[in-house]
């Protein structure tokens, strides 16, 4: 039987009950929320499927050891006491990530001096040759959190950040980042069930996203390559046989429209839906939100408008007096979601909204309001049974308070303190064994991919080596549509 092991999910703040229902559906156990992460047990098909399926993760680490240490000397000796030829050889390189949160440690580079230090001694003095240190493409990416004097080491599963998915060519100023943009979709409880737009689509990552969770398409389907295929006990043929499955996958029976006022960013989010092979679920136009009107079908609208901030307008006032005219003129009978950052913003709106989820974009605490369009008055409304929030908005505005604990809304986080550094505080660690042996996995039959859902679906043997429109993706060769096998059989690790 598989050996289980601790694991940690780092996720955006306001995001960690979606990740967690997440690992919940995707069948792990022990699984408890923290600040900006949330911890579970599993094997090592777990770890393989967290990094390969979940939307919200943006790094999946795997911890094996803690320990407490006052001092950065303290830091060193512990670090030693770990047996590192079971995960790296001589020859090979690694880099180390420290995310400190102590009056004690003051600097993150400082103990990630010391744990590579600790590391190149630990071989020097047994082997007489060392490690190399490589901070673009190491052979093992640690990560090393430090909370007041409780440590946690962990090895990087994931290598760059799960957000960025693989399908993105080219991007506009301040684009959405890909976790947030599917978080803020599971948040709607949005499906797929009726059509989906974005008025304001930018480069075209809300609808892509959208994509995605409506085809039940796993986000990593595009990206290259994991930290966890440079293991020493990594299962190759277990990893192809979770990336050549899409039993899961489901038909999309309706359909993504996106809309922006400029061109360069329909042409922009269209080649960034072709690369991700969606074009028979998403349509991009031209089109000023000022000229929307009601959709044919139901619909429900998700869209982040400029605040001011990265991207700006030359009336911002008047541009979101402009949306709520479009709300609630031309969207009756549907929800529109609008992620914001400004409360001037949110007043030229004009619409009460039925819930309000407080959401960081970067460094920005936002807020995600929900405005549930109906026709003629409030009172009318309810007293025909309609509700403006249900069981499940309401659950998420009693979740809400806890951000108010430490900071109020619309504040930036501290300079210092980046949204992608999770804070593994206030939860238990279980105690299980930290690494299990090899295990082999039969790798799936070759498939035919359905063609009537989607472009394509990248091979697994071929993600070094995709060819898109004469845009080389890895190290040269053609992507190989509609076939899937197993690269390991024909490729020299």
């Amino acid at each position: 039987m598989e050996q289980t092991f601790e694991i940690i999910a780092k996720t955006f703040m306001g995001l960690e009950p979606i990740l967690a229902k997440e690992l919940t559906q995707l069948g792990a156990n022990d699984v408890q929320i923290g600040r900006r992460m949330v911890s579970f047990t599993g094997d090592k098909e777990m770890l393989y499927r967290a990094n390969f399926q979940l939307h919200t993760a943006i790094k999946i680490l795997k911890p094996i050891r803690h320990f407490k240490a006052r001092s950065a000397d303290d830091v060193y000796e512990e670090i030693k006491k770990t047996d590192w030829s079971q995960y790296l050889d001589s020859g090979k390189t690694f880099a180390v990530d420290a995310v400190v949160f102590s009056e004690e440690f003051r600097h993150s580079k400082f103990v990630s001096y010391k744990v590579k230090d600790a590391i190149v001694d630990q071989f020097r003095e047994r082997t007489g040759t060392r490690p190399n240190i490589s901070v673009a493409n190491p052979d093992l990416r640690l990560n090393i959190h430090i909370a007041e004097d409780h440590c946690t080491l962990s090895l990087d599963s994931s290598g760059e950040s799960l957000h960025r998915r693989g399908y993105r060519q080219e991007s506009v100023e301040a684009p959405l980042n890909e976790v947030l943009a599917a978080g803020m979709i599971l948040t709607t409880g949005w499906q797929g069930e009726c059509d989906f737009i974005d008025p304001m689509c930018g480069s075209g990552t809300l609808l892509i996203e959208a994509a995605l969770i409506a085809h039940n398409m796993a986000p990593g389907l595009f990206r290259k390559e994991y930290a966890f295929e440079k293991w020493p006990d990594f299962d190759a043929h277990l990893f192809d046989r979770i990336y050549n499955d899409d039993s899961q996958e489901r038909e999309f029976k309706h359909h993504i429209y996106g809309y922006d006022i400029d061109m360069k960013a329909v042409n922009t989010a269209r080649l960034n839906v072709k690369a991700a092979g969606l074009t028979k679920a998403i349509t991009i136009e031209q089109q000023d939100f000022k000229d929307f009107r009601q959709p044919k079908q139901k619909s429900i609208i998700v869209t982040n408008p400029p605040y001011g901030e990265r991207i700006s307008t030359p009336d911002l006032l008047g541009t979101y007096k402009m949306i709520g005219e479009r709300f609630k003129h031309e969207f009756t009978g549907n929800d529109a979601w609008v992620l914001s950052y400004r409360e001037e913003c949110f007043d030229q709106i004009g619409l009460k909204p039925s819930i309000k989820i407080p959401l960081y974009n970067g460094s920005l605490e936002c807020e995600f309001r929900k405005y549930q369009m109906f026709d003629g008055k409030m009172k009318v409304f309810r007293s025909e049974g309609g509700a403006v929030k249900t069981d499940d908005d309401k659950r998420q505005m009693a979740e809400k308070h806890r951000f108010k604990k430490n900071r109020e809304f619309k504040k930036r986080l501290e300079e210092k303190e980046e949204n992608e550094e999770a804070d593994i505080r206030s939860f238990t660690f279980h105690n299980h064994d930290l690494f299990d042996s090899h295990k082999s996995a039969r790798p799936r039959s070759p498939r035919k991919d359905d063609n009537d859902r989607r472009d394509y679906r990248p091979a697994r043997d071929n993600r070094d080596n995709r060819d898109y429109k004469g845009k080389n993706f890895g190290r040269g060769g053609k992507r190989d549509f509609g076939k899937k096998h197993n690269r390991y059989d024909d490729e020299e690790d």
